[in-house]
């Protein structure tokens, strides 16, 4: 990181300092290790489509996690990338996987299908290059979000990490959100709960408290059979 203090260099006015990171080494490693990662979270967005075995487009779907965690490293967010892994590669991935494993999947009636839907599939795929297409064309950096882009190391040249301003922002000026957001899914959480609770009546359980108040003169009682009567 260089410090400029004087001169014009880049916009900055003489006597006005600035700051620049990296030199021209770090910022041609930065881009091939960006383009790898790009690279091969698009192949691997590829495979999870084209994989015939869906166990393996499973797989390559946690590739693709794994891949785009990197890329927000690389921004400098990484909060978001252990989110990423924690939360899709650890349960959504890992939920998908066993789903996929334990489903009895005939592939023999899925090829007989695929010409059937070919042509609307293609349509779909169409329009959604077209969308694109135009979404990516009439792309414009707003002034607010070129400034914001252009200002975006100021944290990381305060010392502060992502994770630490991102703690800031959110426990501070959006508190009460994110207890209202708790909230919810503890909502969400007990409900799902209640949807599935059955009680039986049919079924016999077991009262622990009164079992272990028990004892030898209200639980054995003798009894007198008489001959040949049986129990």
């Amino acid at each position: 990181m260089r410090r400029i203090a004087e001169g014009k260099a880049g916009g900055v006015a003489p006597g006005q300092e600035c700051f620049i990171i990296g030199g021209g080494e770090g910022v041609v490693v930065h881009a091939v290790v960006f383009y790898v990662f790009a690279a091969i979270a698009i192949a691997g967005a590829v495979q999870v489509i084209s994989a015939r075995n869906p166990v393996h487009s499973v797989l390559f779907l946690v590739l693709v996690f794994f891949n785009a965690a990197g890329l927000f490293l690389l921004l400098g967010a990484e909060f978001l990338a252990m989110i990423l892994v924690i939360v899709y590669v650890g349960a959504v991935a890992v939920l998908f996987l066993f789903v996929v494993m334990m489903l009895d999947i005939n592939t023999l009636r899925l090829r007989e299908g695929f010409l059937q839907y070919l042509p609307l599939g293609g349509l779909v795929g169409v329009i959604l290059l077209a969308e694109l297409t135009a979404v990516i064309g009439g792309w414009v950096f707003v002034p607010d979000v070129e400034e914001a882009l252009q200002t975006g190391g100021t944290a990381a040249m305060s010392g502060i990490t992502n994770t630490e301003a991102l703690g800031r922002v959110l426990y501070t000026d959006y508190v009460y959100l994110f207890q209202a957001s708790g909230l919810v899914l503890l909502v969400a959480m007990v409900g799902s709960i209640m949807l599935t609770l059955r009680t039986r009546p049919d079924v016999r359980r077991q009262i622990i408290a009164r079992q272990l108040e028990r004892t030898k003169a209200n639980s054995l009682k003798v009894r007198k059979v008489p001959t040949g009567g049986g129990v």
